[in-house]
């Protein structure tokens, strides 16, 4: 896995890895929360490598800025050759960069490598100060020994930047294994050239640059004639070494993918204008101390716009904050020099700066999140502007093709490699456009309250501005996603009701045509032949023909019975002689227990296919009473208000403990499903069972065929 995928596997996996903060139907954050200071403070308890490298950051913040205070008050004999060195820059920033990207979940060797090499830069700054101190107070001895630590300093710090850190860049291991040697080598080097400045012989003090010749308690004077011409020769080296590890920098750009070049095109650029600074010598020593500052603002640019370690929104909530405060502690500055300038309406000057701060305070946030947005992702970072083409693409396209059209719009405006679009439905249908990979981030897809999909973004893609994690972008287009889903299964519902209806429809005119052809085809086919035979019969044998006849008056009534049967398949002729209620009182009086019939309402005007609905529901729930409950009585009531309610009620045993199932029970759910309509079988207040049916009734009911 690639330092990229780590990190963003930590920001995209919630809290088993982020504190990120889905979502959320929607439940997407943009960043770190805001811990009180005791909840930071145990977890950095609890994470010593977070601890370590905030201690390290702080040591060398400090030591740098205590040696910068030294050094601007020492005595004008006793001031360095050179008022700032990048050992100056180094300690002040690179431990500061390299703590940050280790607290929020980055751990590779080249953090840890800029903790170290900054705090070792700082303790150089720090004991060169402190040396010209004690030397210019006349403590020599001192002065001494802080010498040994800053050459100590100097060399471990330089080795780890100048050369390990541009190595183990950007993704803490070498580009190969033949790059062990020049590691090695820059080990030699810098060690020997430390040991030579460890043991330096004193100076001749005519050609010291200072008052009085630092002493060197561990000077090997039989090395006079070697030392310097020996710091020569390391000094040449070290230089030689910077210049390869440039190069192995160079070589991993070219070598390396789209991606990756994004990635280490700005710390390439910095390590090599370093370089030459470097290389030019002590004459460019303002410029080499600048540049060396902005060495790790370079890292930073690179981990925050190419996504190295997902903590993009992080940064863009600190520079949004950052300018918040600039903002409102301007207004109140103004407040302030308003009030002093005013003698006598101070308060009036404070008013005025809570006012204005009050006023500018939203659309300012607004403003610098915007402008964050537009550094870290370009135009595409922009919320608003991707919520706009999602609405104009559901407006614009054809239902069919909506998914797969909000699916690219998606894709392009977070800059991903892939989108796929996952629709719950019978046989999950997927929509997908471009490549995922083989971790995709899943955002749940939520239509008021209820989950209707899922939405799969694959890694950032190769473009440049890339917005495929930022928390406001997915929370935007999030909702017009999970509309076109919910929409998709919606057609897909009516798709299958509709089918559900032919096919119904079409079984229903094949036992039509069944029950015609098998039944009474052959029933009116009989009569027919009976008839003949009765003719041939009447002069000859009155008394055969008379039997005949009395068959056919049997046939008829038999084929009359399967008539009704027939007719009564399709509607109960009751419905159509007492209506609804006549037909339910009907149905009450045939037989045990005794059943009440209650009615509440209009229901005289009600739809055909309603009426059927709530017959064949009460007869269905009539039946089962009568064959299973063991019931006193019963109660069946039609209500009819914005729906009707069929409700079926008995005082009977109950309902089995086990699993219920039946033909009966199904029945009456399909038939209100049909309606749209729901069915609820349950136990009933007092003992015994109802069912309840819920029919949707239109407005303006069709009466058709009715006076």
């Amino acid at each position: 896995m690639s330092l990229r995928q780590r990190g963003r596997g930590r920001v995209l996996d919630g809290t088993g890895g982020v504190p990120r903060r889905v979502v959320d139907a929607v439940t997407v954050t943009e960043g770190a929360p805001a811990w009180p200071v005791t909840s930071l403070a145990r977890g950095l308890l609890r994470s010593p490598p977070r601890l370590a490298a905030l201690s390290a950051a702080l040591l060398s913040v400090g030591l740098t800025v205590v040696g910068l205070v030294l050094r601007l008050d020492l005595p004008p004999g006793w001031q360095p050759e050179q008022p700032a060195t990048p050992d100056l820059a180094a300690g002040l920033t690179f431990p500061v960069v390299g703590a940050f990207l280790l607290a929020h979940r980055s751990r590779p060797a080249t953090a840890w490598l800029m903790c170290a090499g900054g705090l070792m830069c700082a303790v150089n700054s720090f004991s060169e100060a402190a040396t010209f101190t004690f030397a210019a107070a006349g403590d020599m001895e001192s002065a001494g020994y802080l010498r040994l630590s800053m050459v100590t300093g100097k060399a471990v710090g330089g080795f780890l930047l100048a050369i390990l850190f541009p190595l183990y860049s950007p993704d803490g291991r070498l580009p190969s294994r033949r790059w062990w040697p020049l590691a090695a080598a820059g080990v030699v080097v810098f060690s020997v050239d430390m040991l030579l400045n460890l043991t330096r012989p004193d100076p001749d003090p005519a050609l010291y640059p200072w008052p009085r010749v630092i002493p060197n308690p561990l000077a090997v004077d039989f090395l006079a004639s070697h030392n310097m011409a020996a710091r020569g020769v390391t000094a040449v080296l070290i230089s030689v070494l910077a210049v390869l590890a440039l190069v192995s920098l160079v070589l991993r750009f070219r070598r390396a993918g789209p991606e990756l070049r994004r990635q280490i095109a700005w710390p390439v650029f910095a390590f090599a204008v370093y370089v030459a600074f470097l290389l030019a010598g002590p004459a460019w020593w303002l410029a080499g101390t600048i540049w060396t500052g902005l060495i790790p603002g370079a890292i930073v640019f690179s981990v925050l716009r190419y996504q190295l370690y997902g903590i993009d929104t992080v940064v863009s909530r600190a520079f949004v904050a950052a300018g918040l405060i600039a903002a409102v502690s301007a207004m109140y500055a103004v407040g302030a020099v308003a009030g002093l300038a005013l003698s006598g309406y101070d308060r009036i000057g404070g008013l005025v700066a809570a006012l204005l701060a009050g006023v500018v305070f939203q659309p300012l946030r607004h403003r610098l999140r915007s402008l964050v947005d537009r550094l870290m992702y370009g135009t595409h970072g922009d919320p608003q502007a991707l919520a706009t083409r999602l609405a104009r693409e559901v407006r614009e396209t054809e239902p069919a093709n909506a998914l797969a059209a909000v699916a690219a719009v998606v894709k392009d405006g977070l800059s991903v490699t892939g989108v796929a679009v996952e629709v719950y439905e019978p046989g999950a249908r997927q929509v997908q456009v471009g490549l995922l990979g083989p971790a995709p981030r899943r955002v749940p897809l939520v239509w008021h309250g209820e989950p209707v999909g899922r939405l799969l973004l694959g890694s950032p893609g190769p473009r440049r501005f890339a917005a495929a994690h930022n928390g406001r972008l997915i929370a935007a287009a999030v909702p017009y996603v999970a509309d076109v889903a919910h929409a998709v299964r919606m057609t897909a519902d009516l798709q299958r009701s509709r089918e559900r209806i032919l096919t119904a429809r079409e079984e229903e005119r094949r036992r039509l045509r069944r029950d015609l052809h098998d039944g009474l085809g052959h029933a009116l086919t009989d009569m027919a032949m009976s008839i003949n035979m009765a003719r041939i019969s009447l002069r000859t044998a009155p008394a055969s023909a008379d039997r005949l006849l009395l068959d056919l008056r049997g046939g008829m009534d038999a084929v009359s019975e399967e008539i009704r049967e027939l007719v009564y398949g399709l509607r109960p002729p009751t419905l159509d002689e007492l209506g609804l209620v006549g037909a339910v009182r009907a149905l009450a009086q045939e037989g045990t227990p005794r059943v009440a019939v209650e009615t509440e309402g209009d229901l005289s005007d009600l739809p055909a296919a309603a009426e059927v609905a709530a017959y064949r529901i009460a007869q269905e729930g009539l039946t089962n009473v009568r064959k299973h409950a063991g019931a006193g009585s019963a109660v069946i009531s039609l209500r009819r208000g914005k729906s009707l309610v069929v409700r079926v009620q008995d005082d009977g045993r109950g309902l089995p403990s086990g699993p219920r199932s039946g033909v009966g029970l199904l029945s009456m759910r399909e038939r209100a499903a049909e309606l749209g309509g729901t069915c609820v079988i349950g136990a009933a207040p007092g003992g015994g069972t109802v069912v309840e049916a819920v029919l949707p009734i239109p407005a303006a009911p069709i009466t058709a065929g009715r006076p």
